[in-house]
């Protein structure tokens, strides 16, 4: 009995893998990963047809700083804690092996070349495709990679919401930063609720993030 549990189980997990072609790329610090960007991640996942997330851990954002930044593998653990076992959804360190910083057209670039197989999309919020023209070619982005932008409220999408490598997405928001939850943990403030159940046990466990004495 136990035997054709496991046995279905991989067959599902092996099946599933073969079957993944069409991956969003959801990039961020993830200092740390929240209820927020669970919501989002899930929510593009179930509403696309893309068959996988990967949530992309960013070593080191070229627009901000790196003294903010928690140790690059405890943010990847939180994140796939975060997931459990949610085959839709990925955690990805593939920016640790590239240079720093980070930037995503190099990113892009490299997955394309290590996984021909697969299609790449790049997923953002509104916010960012204000900034875009800011980036490291960001023509070669609206040229070669579509780009799912979710919405988010007091930020103006510009010009380039037109453009016909954008799909624009109204996924639910919660206004949660990790700046704020950072803040509270260092004001010894509970942080129950706005991270995953299990994030939130293991920096209470761990101590990250607490002003160091």
């Amino acid at each position: 009995m136990f035997e054709a549990f496991l046995y279905l189980k991989y067959s599902r997990i092996l099946l599933q893998m073969k079957t993944v072609k069409d991956i969003g790329l959801f990039f961020g610090s993830f200092n740390p990963v929240h209820v927020g960007h669970m919501i989002i991640a899930n929510y593009i996942v179930e509403n696309t047809a893309l068959d996988q997330v990967w949530m992309v851990v960013s070593p080191q954002n070229p627009f901000k700083k790196k003294a903010t930044l928690a140790n690059d593998y405890d943010r990847l653990h939180l994140v796939r804690m975060a997931i459990g076992d949610n085959l839709k959804l990925k955690a990805s360190d593939v920016e640790f092996s590239l240079p720093k910083p980070s930037y995503t057209i190099d990113t892009l670039t490299y997955l394309r070349e290590k996984y021909p197989d697969k299609n790449f999309t790049l997923i953002m919020g509104g916010d960012n495709l204000g900034s875009l023209p800011k980036w490291k070619n960001y023509e070669l982005l609206l040229r070669d990679y579509k780009i799912i932008v979710y919405k988010r409220p007091s930020y103006e999408l510009g010009p380039l919401a037109n453009h016909e490598s954008i799909t624009l997405l109204e996924a639910p928001l919660l206004q949660i930063s990790a700046s704020y939850i950072r803040a509270s943990i260092q004001e010894e403030k509970s942080i129950q609720y706005l991270v995953p159940d299990v994030v939130y046990k293991e920096i209470s466990d761990s101590g990250m993030y607490r002003k160091r004495k």
